[in-house]
């Protein structure tokens, strides 16, 4: 497998073309060349993602976290990662950066002037980096963050994959037996008198395609365009999505998964040093509406100095067993602990929550596609058998 790769090579940054089997082969190779890897992607992956010019916060956070642990401070890291960015959008971003860094302002500062490329979480959990000198770990806890919630995501989009597939298969196969093969079968029955009422079915719906056939299949087409183009509206996607988080079912684990990223939220900020008010504020953003007005509310009574483990549960914001874990990082002195470990808990039912939904619906629409055709397939085959029938 071929690697572009970013390593450090006595202290400047070079992209270079590996072959290696995994990625421990490549850093192993690079480690005995006395090279330091920064980032490294498969050649095909970079080469279609050449065109994407917008800044890539993902990549940038690897690349700084190796730079800061090579030594480099974080000008030095920076100006590296600008020298190798171009003059695309990641290039602007960082010359902007490091102009700000030149004029004495803090990082949290300087990020805090483009929100459109760093979120809210971003910039606290460097400003609280800031208060301890840690910016790399920082920075590591807030990939880890972030890779946690994306892996939840794409187990989320993964799971809705290949039913979307089935669906478009079987929307084509239905297509096909309907304007091609039915209106060739219909031919067969055209000179017969004293049809079966399946015959006469296919008689009835060849005939319409022959008349009116591009006008149909338009129409059909036409429709699904414009299901597609409502879909893609922001008004018609969140009456759908209003309608599907009120089922019984789905909102329960709508709930769960608000939840994990609440306590992983607050379990990244606590880690930083920040207050456990000035963490939940922050993670409000986060939860759904209902569940931030709880949160806002559970906050006016943890300034009063009611405990966290108190307060959470009495406004519905925990499970029985992230109550107990919080119970015990308040006890112990490990808050931001627990609310790892909380969240951890969630994030394992919403995962049996997903396998539950895969192993149930693709079965099932399975089922539903497999019903319709093979109706069809039926009513194609059903007259000649009672033809055959009747001249026994």
């Amino acid at each position: 497998m071929r690697f572009h790769v970013k390593a450090l090579v006595k202290g400047v940054m070079q992209e270079l073309e590996v072959e290696a089997g995994n990625e421990q082969d490549l850093r192993e190779q690079l480690r005995q060349k006395g090279m330091q890897l920064i980032a490294a992607r498969p050649a095909a992956r970079l080469r279609l993602s050449l065109g994407e010019k917008g800044f890539q916060l993902s990549l940038f956070t690897q690349e700084l976290i190796a730079l800061l642990d090579a030594g480099l401070t974080l000008i030095e890291a920076v100006e590296t990662l600008k020298e190798k960015a171009g003059t695309d959008g990641h290039g602007a971003v960082l010359n902007r950066m490091i102009e700000s860094l030149y004029q004495g302002l803090p990082l949290s500062k300087v990020l805090g002037q483009m929100p459109e490329h760093f979120p809210p979480l971003y910039i606290a959990t460097v400003g609280s980096a800031e208060k301890t000198g840690h910016l790399a770990d920082a920075l590591k806890r807030y990939h880890h963050y972030e890779s946690r919630l994306q892996m939840v995501r794409k187990k989320i989009v993964s799971a809705l994959v290949y039913p979307m597939v089935i669906i478009t298969i079987g929307g084509a196969i239905m297509l096909f037996l309907l304007f091609y093969v039915i209106p060739k079968f219909s031919q067969i029955y055209a000179s017969m008198r004293n049809l079966p009422f399946a015959a006469q079915v296919m008689l009835w719906w060849g005939e319409l395609v022959h008349q009116h056939g591009l006008l149909l299949f338009g129409g059909i087409i036409a429709a699904i365009a414009v299901v597609v183009l409502l879909l893609r509206s922001p008004a018609v996607k969140s009456r759908i999505k209003e309608a599907f988080w009120r089922l019984p079912k789905v909102a329960q684990y709508q709930r769960l998964f608000a939840l994990t990223r609440f306590y992983r939220t607050v379990g990244l900020l606590l880690s930083g040093g920040l207050s456990i008010v000035a963490a939940m504020e922050l993670a409000a953003q986060l939860l759904p509406a209902s569940m931030k007005l709880a949160l806002t509310q559970a906050i006016t009574d943890i300034r009063t100095g009611q405990s966290l483990s108190a307060t959470l549960p009495r406004y519905g914001l925990t499970t029985p067993v992230s109550e107990r874990l919080l119970r015990v990082g308040e006890q112990s002195g490990e808050l931001a602990t627990m609310s790892e470990r909380a969240a951890q808990f969630c994030d394992e039912e919403v995962e049996r929550a997903i396998e539950m939904f895969t192993r149930l619906f693709e079965p099932i629409l399975m089922l539903v596609i497999g019903v319709l055709i093979g109706t069809i397939v039926f009513l194609l085959y059903m007259p000649i058998f009672e033809l055959a029938g009747n001249m026994q």
